[in-house]
């Protein structure tokens, strides 16, 4: 019997071989494949925790950018009330001097160049501060999630002041340069015009496009290359001009301006700039179409434009109009008029592609 059986092994040893082989193989290929399939899985998850982490992160930082803007404009609307006091204007007027036409005349180009001052600077802090607080966001993902090795932190908090504290250009000498520019563009677009020239919202709209015409081209061809320039200065006055003496927060903060300036300088900014500038402009002029409506309208009835179009009121008493809008564009309580740039698509996109581009490794980047 034993012999028999050994004498059958024997025979058929080589198939033993391979059968055993087979077997043993298969069994190895499937704890492989096992372990593989388990560090996918762990892979899988990790990714999309990561991911997830990283979603609430950005969601976060675009809260923190709605509620910075809104508690900046106050400022903003003081520095442009500052340097263009309309309301000294009106306060002399109450008095009836004999240079009352003249009072009227600077008060004309005081008060639309306030407003349209208003119109442009807030969509630049809009804009600027979503790619400042991206940039910042998503080096602050890293440092937070990435580099817990003890190495140097990508924005350590004395850089972030630093950093973010550019924003003054906006609020002091870009916003300077921008009233004297539009202020020259509102001269002559609206200098000629007599104060007792009736205007329709349509009138008001094309002049209004004539002074964005003139201050947009001026741009282009002067010595500043973009509207850019009002938002961040040149990179000769920044702290890249100090020769010596600069700390290696310094030179960080140095990196960050330089990433922000380029991206100022991207066609996708200027396209989501613009963008913003055309949506302010029509909430500007939807505000207006309030002080326009026919008088025999009642609340019931729409404005449509074609109705709009029929009503025209004297530029003297468009004049105050144009003067108080600025409390609506520059409101830190949400309206309509910041609601409308805060929620635009483009805006939105653009932030994310910011916040990608710093929140991901340089060597996945590469």
């Amino acid at each position: 019997m034993l012999s028999s059986t050994w004498n059958f092994i024997k025979r058929h040893r080589r198939k033993f071989i391979f059968a055993g082989v087979f077997v043993g193989g298969v069994y190895l290929l499937g704890k492989y494949a096992q372990r593989k399939i388990q560090e996918m899985q762990e892979r899988e998850a990790a990714e999309y925790i990561a991911q997830a982490r990283r979603q609430f992160h950005f969601e976060s930082n675009q809260r923190t950018c709605n509620m910075t803007v809104l508690s900046m404009l106050p400022t903003l609307r003081e520095a442009i009330i500052h340097h263009l006091n309309s309301e000294s204007l009106t306060a002399l007027l109450k008095t009836k001097p004999a240079n009352k036409l003249e009072i009227w005349e600077d008060l004309k180009i005081i008060s639309f160049t306030r407003s349209v001052v208003a119109v442009y600077s807030t969509c630049m802090l809009v804009v600027l501060l979503r790619v400042q607080l991206n940039i910042i966001g998503g080096y602050l993902y890293l440092d937070n999630s990435v580099t817990k090795n003890g190495t140097t932190p990508l924005a350590p908090p004395d850089v972030q002041q630093q950093y973010l504290s550019s924003i003054q250009h906006l609020l002091g000498a870009g916003l300077i340069e921008l009233i004297t520019v539009v202020k020259k563009a509102v001269q002559e677009v609206l200098g000629p015009v007599s104060l007792k020239q009736s205007l329709s919202l349509q009138e008001l709209e094309q002049q209004l496009s004539q002074i964005r015409q003139l201050v947009e081209e001026g741009c282009a061809s002067s010595k500043h290359k973009s509207l850019s320039w009002y938002m961040m200065p040149d990179e000769e006055n920044t702290l890249a001009s100090q020769a010596c003496g600069l700390t290696e927060n310094d030179v960080t903060t140095i990196k960050l301006l330089n990433e922000t300036r380029d991206m100022l300088e991207s066609p996708d900014f200027t396209t989501v700039l613009r963008t913003c500038l055309s949506r302010g402009f029509i909430r500007f002029l939807d505000n207006m179409s309030e002080f326009f409506r026919p008088p025999q309208e009642d609340s019931n009835t729409s404005s449509t434009p074609d109705r709009l179009s029929h009503v025209s009121l004297p530029l003297a008493k468009i004049i105050p109009i144009i003067n108080g809008q600025i409390h609506s564009i520059c409101s830190e309580i949400p309206s309509h008029f910041v609601q409308d740039l805060l929620l635009i698509d483009q805006v939105k996109e653009f932030a994310a592609n910011v916040y990608e581009t710093f929140s991901t490794p340089q060597e996945l980047q590469k």
